[in-house]
């Protein structure tokens, strides 16, 4: 499933703290490893407090030595700089992963507020846009550290679409090759915390709405059930939650109470009934909780 990995760096160690997740996942895969580091038009001398990487040769070095150091010897591990100077980082990184043909993007949304959401938004979104490639994505923690990964449970939320269903064969490839559970999740919203095109009519015909979400808890379980028994057949320990209320507090308070050690989301998917969930969801679950969020693409 992943059989190479994409992990672009900036020189800082905020950006350093994928790197144990990349030696685990190419551990866990026997998957292969591309540095990247994208020289920056105009860069300024620092990013995020240290020294910041602004030409080639230095690039090189550094990513020689992160190569050295955050990988097992038996790990292959590419370096690539992009020498000539781009003003759009996020685009260039999301044109590598094309260029390289790697099938997951492993990368740190860091910075602080507001900086923080537009390298989310930006980079992740256009990686993920870009084409068909799945994007693991870490908040960095506040001192910086790089700490030890390794997955004990994935949370993945569904939306009981069954065209939307490639963040749980995502789900399931990691699920198999690293022997842990995987714990499902569905959302339907109470008249309160409906939204999207939904909203107008639950104002107009309260009854009438109230009655169409409680008939969709009934789907989503006879959904869960179904996924769960596929599951099981796979030799895949499962359990499901059935939640009502905003979906993407519920989506984090879920992660949290399991104990997840990634969450699983596709970028656009949508509630049976209509769009109730939308691309919203993904930057709140994330503003939420430090887990890292893996973010699948669904296409129509």
């Amino acid at each position: 499933m992943f059989k190479h990995l994409l992990i672009p760096l900036d020189g800082s160690s905020l950006a350093e703290t994928v790197l144990p997740a990349a030696e685990y996942l190419a551990g866990k895969f026997d998957a292969w490893v591309t540095l990247v580091h994208v020289i920056e038009q105009n860069a300024p001398s620092e990013v995020h407090g240290e020294k910041h990487l602004t030409n080639a040769e230095e690039a090189e070095k550094y990513l020689a030595k992160v190569a050295a150091d955050a990988f097992q010897p038996d790990v292959r591990v590419e370096r690539h700089v992009h020498t000539s100077e781009v003003k759009d980082v996020a685009k260039s990184i999301a044109r590598h992963v094309e260029e390289f043909a790697t099938d997951l993007t492993i990368l740190c949304a860091h910075g602080k507020s507001g900086l923080r959401d537009m390298l989310f938004g930006s980079i992740a979104q256009q990686v993920i846009s870009f084409g068909s490639t799945p994007a693991l994505i870490f908040r960095p923690v506040d001192d910086n550290s790089v700490a030890d990964f390794s997955c004990g449970k994935i949370l993945v939320a569904l939306d009981g679409n069954q065209g939307h269903e490639e963040g749980l064969k995502v789900a399931v490839g990691l699920a198999q090759k690293c022997d842990i559970p995987i714990h499902l999740v569905m959302v339907v919203p109470t008249l309160g915390t409906i939204s999207g095109s939904w909203t107008a009519t639950s104002r107009i015909t309260p009854g009438s709405t109230s009655r169409m979400l409680e008939i969709a808890v009934v789907e989503a379980a006879d959904y869960l059930e179904r996924q769960k028994t596929e599951l099981v057949a796979k030799g895949i320990a499962v359990s499901a939650d059935i939640l009502r209320g905003d979906p993407a507090t519920n989506i984090t308070d879920a992660a949290r109470e399991a104990e997840a050690s990634v969450i699983i989301l596709g970028t656009h998917g949508k509630i049976g009934m209509d769009a109730f969930w939308s691309g919203s969801i993904t930057p709140k679950v994330f503003k939420r909780c430090r887990i890292p969020l893996l973010l699948v693409p669904v296409r129509e």
